[in-house]
């Protein structure tokens, strides 16, 4: 097996998304415009995108990872605009793609249409979110984004298979088609709700940081394997552990929380940029064999049913967003009444990506008797070209549709000003604390260490507070500001001499990696509390 190729593409891919981060165009949007440039260079060897590896092996750690990032209670608070995209919105978009391309194609079957549809609903939030965290989107709509994001891909999973049944003459039916829906759902969520518990208990009795950072590793393949075993859905399942585990992580040892936030990022940072890089690849092997449909008229197509993909979101997020409003008073009573502004935004996010690419790319060459899957080459291109269509024309239009509309953002100081008042709150039930711990004789401390103990807690209060205060005329740094840096600086002086010493001889390396390590852990809590 020759290793270089793929070790090119994840080298290649990282660059790309590492200098994109130094240009206004997000990095999943660069990564696909190298990646079609680069699909027809001399020498570039044909990428092919495998469902039996996206699917199974870098599907489930993309979205545990958003899933532990997400909030629960957010997502809880948001769950019926959520369920109506993640659900809703793909069925609906799968029937209406299906039926269009049905039109559309001549000689397509509408089975093999609806397989179409099922394919192309379901929008990949990755980009999207990535956009709206850099222009500063209202928190709801980037909640509603990846909430959709995380369960949408289990709908289109199951609506595809139904469809394919269909189209390959396995005989499916409406009930049977109802039937495996709820039985991927049901099956998905009780999955996960009957691993999460040993899992969180697992990662909770781990002494090591190591081997609970293992388990991490390991968590959302356990989860996706488990619930496919058992015809479930494996999407839901990851996503149910994860939420779970991501809202407990708190009861984690801080050791693993800082080891696992670095692995976590890193894999999200290699998977996100390869399987960008890898939808641009593909266009020489989507060209393949389009035979009648090659030219014009596959041109035609495509325009064709990109513009429903879009539309069609838009019929449905403007009713999904209203209507409920309309029969429900308890929600009117409930919810602010949303402007024309929010739900367009939400419309116009619907790019899509691999998850796409990767369930075309799965479907068989033959049908059952022997004859080949009608219309396969060119479902695999009318794919291709919708997932560049929304992530090119969507993608770079999204941030100056944003600024455009001029939505109210997130607002720093009211954010400041609720974390100043939690650390405060913290801080005197710390200090209760300490004085109870003091009180007794088991835990007597000179003064000095026990004036540096309230200390630390001054310190962490005033933290927050100085961020609200007045910033030096020279520097333009607040005091806090400056602490920090100060203090990075003495942490910097101090290993310098730790390295010294090292070379000098006068301590080895083990006694250096552990002083190392000291300051290490010093300079990431003065980072954090910088971020």
């Amino acid at each position: 097996m020759n290793v270089l190729p793929l070790l090119v593409l994840v080298a290649g891919s990282a660059a790309v998304a590492g200098a994109a981060r130094r240009t206004p165009v997000p990095a999943p949007l660069l990564l696909v415009a190298v990646g079609l440039a680069v699909s027809y260079v001399p020498g570039v060897p044909e990428y092919t995108l495998d469902p039996d590896i996206v699917l199974p092996l870098v599907l489930p750690p993309l979205l545990y990872t958003s899933a532990t990032d997400s909030s629960y209670l957010d997502l809880r608070a948001h769950l019926r605009p959520v369920a109506l995209l993640s659900v809703g919105y793909v069925l609906f978009a799968t029937l209406v793609v299906g039926w269009a391309a049905y039109l559309i194609v001549p000689g397509l079957p509408l089975t093999a249409a609806l397989v179409l549809g099922a394919v192309v609903a379901p929008p990949d939030a990755v980009a999207a979110t990535a956009v709206a965290r850099r222009v500063g989107l209202p928190s709801r709509i980037t909640t509603i984004l990846q909430g959709e994001s995380l369960v949408n891909d289990a709908t289109a999973i199951t609506a595809y298979k139904v469809a394919l049944a269909a189209a390959v003459g396995e005989g499916a039916t409406w009930a049977g088609g109802v039937r495996e829906f709820l039985l991927a759902a049901v099956g998905g969520v009780a999955v996960g709700l009957v691993l999460m518990v040993p899992i969180h208990w697992l990662r909770t009795h781990l002494k090591e940081a190591l081997l609970q950072n293992t388990l991490s590793l390991l968590i959302p393949f356990v989860a996706y394997g488990a619930a496919e075993w058992v015809h479930a859905s494996g999407v839901l399942a990851v996503v149910v552990v994860a939420l779970y585990l991501g809202h407990h992580n708190w009861q984690v040892d801080f050791a693993t929380r800082l080891q696992e936030e670095a692995v976590w990022r890193m894999v999200a940072f290699l998977l996100e940029a390869t399987v960008f890089a890898l939808i641009g690849l593909q266009l020489p092997v989507v060209l393949k064999g389009l035979g009648e449909y090659e030219g014009t008229r596959a041109a035609w197509c495509a325009v064709a049913v990109f513009l429903v993909v879009v539309a069609s979101r838009f019929v449905w997020v403007y009713p999904a967003a209203f209507l409920p409003r309309l029969v429900f008073s308890r929600i009117r009573e409930r919810e602010d009444n949303p402007t024309w502004k929010g739900p367009f935004i939400i419309g116009w996010a619907g790019m899509r990506g691999v998850v796409s690419l990767a369930i075309a790319f799965s479907i068989p060459k033959t049908v059952h008797g022997g004859g080949p899957f009608p219309g396969r080459n060119l479902i695999l291109f009318l794919t291709f070209t919708t997932v560049i269509g929304t992530l090119v024309v969507q993608g770079l239009t999204l941030p100056p549709l944003i600024r455009l509309m001029r939505l109210p953002g997130r607002d720093p100081q009211a954010e400041t000003l609720a974390e100043a008042n939690a650390q405060a709150q913290a801080s005197r039930a710390a200090e209760r604390r300490l004085d109870e711990l003091l009180d007794d004789e088991r835990n007597a401390l000179p003064p000095p260490l026990a004036d540096r103990l309230r200390t630390v807690l001054e310190r962490r209060r005033n933290a927050v507070w100085e961020r609200l205060g007045s910033v030096n005329p020279v520097t333009g740094e607040t005091v806090d500001d400056t602490y920090r840096r100060l203090s990075r600086e003495m942490i910097g002086a101090e290993r310098a001499v730790f390295v010294k010493l090292r070379n000098h001889r006068y301590i080895d390396d083990e006694m250096l990696r552990t002083l190392l390590r000291r300051l290490d852990l010093e300079e990431a809590a003065a980072y954090r509390e910088a971020a």
